[in-house]
Formats: C-alpha cells, structure tokens, sequence
C-alpha cells in the first residue's frame, strides 16, 4: 500500500462505531479506521494532527503492550499508525458518506490530520484456502460474562441478574432497540455446550449489535438500531446451506433449514472452545455456582444433561472472562477511588503525567495494575491502580470476537500453514464440515479516566429501571420474534415425491 499512492475508489465504507469510522481495501485484506468528531466541530477540529496521531498510537500501545498480556497475543491484532495525504482523506469523506446510516451522522470523518489506524481486515482474512468458497466470518460482541460479588453493590438484583439483560430492558424502554434479546452472556461464557447453544442461537434471532455475519467481506446478516424490520431468514440459509451439505441430515439432498442452523451454531462453538495450540485444562465454574447463572436467562437449568461448567484456560472466552473480573469491586466501589485520584490530581496536576492517567500504554502501565496491592491501604497508588483495572476490564467487557471460517477440501489437503489457525470439525460425530479457522479479539480501544462518573450514573439509571418495571417490558415493545429455529422447522415440513 504507498502511501503517496492512495486512491478512493480502491476504498469502500466497511463500518463504523461511536469513535471511529471503517473502510476496507476492495482488493488487498486492508482496513483503515479513521478518527470522527461532532458534525459542530466540522470546521474547526477539536485538536490538532499531533493530537490525533497521539491518540490513535495510544489505541495502538493499549492493544500491544496493554490487552495482549492479559488476552493473549496469538488474539490480538494492534495494526499501525499511517499518516495520509489529506486530499486523498477528503475524497474518500465525500465518497463514503452517503453509504453511511443516518442515525450515526451526528458525527463527521475526521479529514484534517490525515491520521488513520491501518489493520489487517478481518471479515476478509488471508487464511489457508484450497477451496474457492468465500470465507465466513461472524463477529461477536459477548458483553460482561460474570455477575458481581463486591460488598460494595447496594442493589442485590444486581448479583442475580446479569448487566446486559437489565441492559436491554432500558434499552427498549427507551426506544434504541424495539424488542429485547434474549441473549445472556453468562450463558456463552458458562462453556456448558448447550448453554452456549443456546445463547448463540439468540444471538443470531436478536443480533442488534452484538452479531454479524460477513462472507467474503461482506456483511450478510446483522440489525438495523431502531428498525423494525424482520431478519431473512431465507436470505441466511441460502448463505449457509453450501457450507453444510454434507453428512446424514439431508432429505434426499435437502439439508433441512434447522439442522443447517445447529451444525453452524456448533462450528461456532467449537471454535470458541478450542485454544490457540496446547492442551488447556477445563477451568471449572468460578466462585461458586450461583454466579454463573442469571436469573433473566431463559435457558432452563434443569435441562443441562451433561454438566460440564467451565471454559478451557486457552479458550479466547477464558482470556476475555479473567480479564473483565479484573473489575473486582464493581463501579460502585471503584467510584470513590476515581474521587480519590481526581481530587489527587486537583491539588497536583502534575502527577497526572507519572500515574500514567492518559497513558502511555507501556510495560511500566501494565505493572501498575498488576502490582495493585491486596488491600486498600488509602494511598493514592492503590486507587490508581483499582481505576486502571477497572478501565481494563471496562475494554474486555466491550471488545468483540471475530471467527474466521474456511471450508476445508475434503480430507486429502495438509495441514501446513495452520500454526495458528486450526482444523475444525464437530467434535460429536465424525461427519464433515471440516473448516480452517482463526479467531481474534478486536475493539480494545482504552476507556478514558473521565468516563467513570457517566458509568456510575448509567449503572444507577439501568438498575432502577429494571427495579421498577419489575423486569417487565415497557408497553409499546415488540414480543420477541418467533423464534427463526421455529420458522427453520416450518420449512422442513415437505412432502417430496420422487418418480417410482
């Protein structure tokens, strides 16, 4: 890719996040994430190239030096900072923006730096391919797997229910999704096979934004915020259904719709479990039963016929869980010691350099959160630290997974240059498909210092507005969707006739 080269028609909108706008490379596995600000500050940016550059390169040393100790580095994939011709960035501004949704257009492509992050693109990866279908790639943000346990939480439904399903009850009541999803994270993250069924089948009738489905780059499947509009069904299966045309439930060449859905659903799984290399122990369930369960989940306990609980150590689910409970005393407890620091910093501006407040992201960074002493012992390191784990854990609790798939060739092709991608079959029966895969962690940007009082007053709001609605949806709110597995089985019910 040169630099002094850069043309806009060899770029096309990919996607983009509250921070941050992506387009992709429509020939080389490129992508380039460039800065966004409110469309008021569009004439005069709200700071300088030296500034942008600075906070992209912190994105960068946070995911390098930061999250790839904690999630592994083998996950994780920090990209570099590129400096861009500016009429190039301003072409590709006016190019993109008509492909962009209307609700995100409160805010504009950041065209006077000409700093981007370049990174390899994901939902196109360069994997091992002897097949010449497209890849797969779904994308998965797993949200906060673990129910607090601090002495500090004031509200006991907090230990019973999880976050995001109290989360989405205030979503809806506020209109930003029309129908709750019944997703649990807590079950994804229990590693018990049929619970993670359960939740990934969810995932895939709800996705608002926390699934999508790309092949060959492009998103296939995913939701709309504030549509009403149904998924296809149809639309999916026909994606799916060359993927998974073997084995023994066909009808007569038909694979049924359902059994499409489950053998998906369970490459899925499996490649959720799997380590990235080396056999890692099962890590059974953490503190205690109780915690692993929430009490909105609709997944019935009773029906866990074989109770494996755990997820195994070098699992990406693993890495992601120990690192979210680095957030140990929940924002309520970790509020005062962000006033503890804050007020720090008011009488000594000047410390907020060497705590390392707004970085930068190095070994001497990490060290500080993982020497944080057991116990508070009122000193102003203590709080920094607890805030720097928690900020960490705040990254691990919104960060999304991506899982590559590449249908493998029957079974005669080698399996060199797989290292760190892995043959993937359903592990209960010896029947194809087989896939290549490879997963990694994306959206490990740093949470800022000064986000912590709008955490704690969205925690406070969330709380009382499943307290007081008593977990019931809000007058107004769309039923669940029936069910897309119930439409899959509808499809099923055929009479074929063959000539005798």
């Amino acid at each position: 890719m040169e630099l002094d080269k850069m043309d806009e028609n060899d770029w096309k909108y990919h996607g983009e996040g509250n921070k941050s706008l992506v387009v992709s490379h429509i020939q080389i596995s490129r992508v380039l994430r460039l800065l966004k600000y409110p469309a008021e500050d569009s004439e005069n940016p709200p700071q300088t190239a030296e500034q942008a550059f600075r906070q992209i390169q912190n994105i960068v040393d946070f995911s390098s030096n930061v999250m790839s100790s904690l999630l592994g580095e083998k996950f994780i994939h920090s990209g570099e900072v590129v400096k861009l011709p500016l009429e190039f960035v301003r072409q590709l501004s006016i190019k993109v923006q008509h492909q962009r949704p209307a609700w995100r257009c409160d805010k504009v492509m950041d065209i006077y730096s000409g700093c981007a992050l370049c990174l390899p693109n994901l939902t196109s990866p360069a994997l091992h391919q002897s097949t010449h279908t497209p890849p797969l790639c779904i994308e998965i943000k797993p949200k906060c797997g673990f129910l607090p346990s601090s002495k500090h939480v004031s509200k006991d439904i907090k230990t019973k229910v999880c976050r995001f399903c109290m989360h989405q009850h205030y979503k809806v009541a506020n209109g930003k999704w029309k129908r709750r999803s019944l997703y649990c994270p807590l079950d994804l993250f229990s590693g018990n096979r049929q619970r993670m069924h359960f939740a990934i089948r969810h995932l895939i009738e709800e996705p608002q934004n926390n699934f999508k489905i790309f092949k060959g780059g492009q998103c296939i499947y995913s939701s709309k915020e504030g549509s009403e509009d149904t998924l296809d069904l149809n639309s999916l299966l026909h994606h799916l259904r060359p993927y998974f045309m073997y084995g023994n439930n066909r009808i007569n060449s038909h694979m049924t719709g359902k059994a499409v859905l489950n053998d998906f659903i369970q490459v899925l799984v499996n490649a959720l479990l799997s380590g990235g290399g080396g056999d890692g122990g099962l890590v059974t369930d953490r503190r205690g039963e109780g915690r692993s369960f929430c009490e909105a989940s609709l997944f019935n306990k009773e029906r866990i016929r074989h109770g494996s609980q755990g997820l195994p150590s070098d699992s990406v689910l693993f890495r992601i869980l120990q690192t979210q409970m680095l957030d140990t005393l929940d924002i309520e407890g970790l509020h005062p010691l962000y006033r503890r620091v804050e007020q720090h910093l008011q009488d000594f501006p000047k410390e907020r350099t060497h705590l390392q407040i707004d970085g930068p992201y190095n070994e001497a960074f990490l060290e500080k959160l993982q020497k944080c002493p057991p116990e508070d012992d009122g000193s102003v390191e203590y709080a920094v630290a607890k805030v720097h784990q928690y900020r960490v854990a705040m990254t691990a609790k919104d960060c999304s997974i991506m899982v590559a798939l590449v249908p493998s060739a029957e079974e005669e092709e080698d399996d060199e240059g797989l290292s760190s991608q892995r043959r993937l079959r359903d592990f209960h029966s010896s029947r194809p498909p087989a896939f290549s895969y490879s997963v990694s962690i994306l959206d490990l940007d740093p949470k800022p210092f000064d986000s912590i009082p709008r955490q704690l007053r969205l925690d406070q709001r969330i709380v009382s507005c499943y307290l007081r609605t008593g977990g019931a949806l809000p007058k107004g709110s769309l039923p669940p969707l029936p069910g897309i597995f119930t439409a899959a089985e509808r499809e099923d019910c055929r009479l074929l006739f063959h000539p005798v």
